[in-house]
């Protein structure tokens, strides 16, 4: 697939063979510096060199392309998305190519906290969802999280489709936070990598942004599905969904009605829940809703560089 040909790029680049300088003029700088388990990053290369254009910027994140846009006459950003599962040091890193052939490359580090430990928000449910899944059950909860990294993969290969800032699904309460955890019968069994939100059966499910819907499915756990591709590696999923009102292959606008919110998968109510990728890695969703225009805006001067992009998104509607 392109995206992994081009983290081999990244990685071989920052080799250092002959002629490949650390960058000298481009740096790369994030926020924030000291993330969180599955945050999504704001990456920022400036470029103060004059009379050496740049032709285009590769970079990569936790083994994650990076898609960087132009923000102004000397400044490019991007976005990724950092492991749940991840502690200790992390790079980003970008390789800067210019008009003259000359190669930079230029990293950020991140130091990760210690993963804490989840705080339990106890439940008391039916026994079969504490027992272990037996190995044809686990083996189709493998091929559905499969499929779902896929799509999160190929999300690398669209443009980015939206323009105005990612919104909730719902104006509802949110009834358990990314990465709290779950306490069923008195066992944590797993951090929950989403957002739950309260709902009633049958009320409506918005998409979160504009994007093409990549897949609609009946998961074991998650229920009925929806994810939406938004492009530059950027996914957001809708589970438990009572219907879907959306097909494969439709591009959905930002606020669209795409399903309503059911119980279906292993569920202990109705209610949405709401879960995001960049790339195969799932981050927070409510990260996307925070930063707004930032990466998305449009850039406040023409451009004067060529940075390839990703293939052009399907046509608005």
């Amino acid at each position: 697939m392109e995206f992994r040909t081009h983290i081999a790029a990244i990685a071989a680049a920052s080799c250092l063979c002959a002629g490949v300088s650390r960058a000298q003029g481009a740096k790369i700088s994030a926020l924030p510096t000291q993330p969180q388990p599955g945050a999504i990053v704001r990456l920022t290369l400036s470029d103060p060199t004059r009379g050496d254009s740049i032709v285009s910027i590769r970079g990569a994140l936790a083994d994650e392309p990076l898609h960087f846009r132009r923000a102004g006459s000397n400044t490019w950003r991007a976005i990724g998305g950092i492991p749940v599962d991840k502690e200790g040091v992390l790079f980003a890193n970008a390789v800067v190519q210019r008009a003259s052939g000359k190669t930079e490359i230029t990293r950020v580090r991140f130091d990760l906290p210690k993963i804490p430990p989840p705080v339990a928000q106890p439940l008391e449910v039916d026994s079969s969802f504490t027992r272990p899944l037996d190995a044809a059950t686990q083996a189709r909860v493998d091929r559905e999280n499969a499929r779902a990294r896929e799509v999160g993969k190929a999300a690398h290969e669209r443009a980015p489709m939206w323009t105005a800032s990612f919104i909730r699904p719902r104006n509802s309460v949110i009834t358990s936070e990314f990465g709290s955890g779950r306490l069923f019968n008195g066992q944590l069994t797993a951090r929950h990598l989403g957002v739950d939100f309260r709902g009633a059966m049958g009320e409506p499910v918005k998409a979160a942004n504009r994007g093409v819907v990549a897949l609609i499915d009946n998961f074991f756990l998650a229920g009925n599905v929806v994810y939406i591709d938004h492009g530059a590696g950027v996914v957001t999923s809708y589970f438990h969904l009572s219907k879907t009102l959306v097909h494969v292959g439709e591009v959905v606008k930002r606020g669209q009605v795409i399903g309503l919110v059911g119980n279906t998968g292993r569920v202990t109510g109705p209610h949405l829940h709401w879960a995001a990728r960049y790339g195969a890695n799932t981050v927070n969703p409510l990260d996307l809703v925070r930063i707004g225009t930032w990466y998305t805006a449009p850039a406040s001067t023409p451009r004067t560089a060529a940075i390839p992009r990703t293939p052009a998104s399907p046509p608005r509607r």
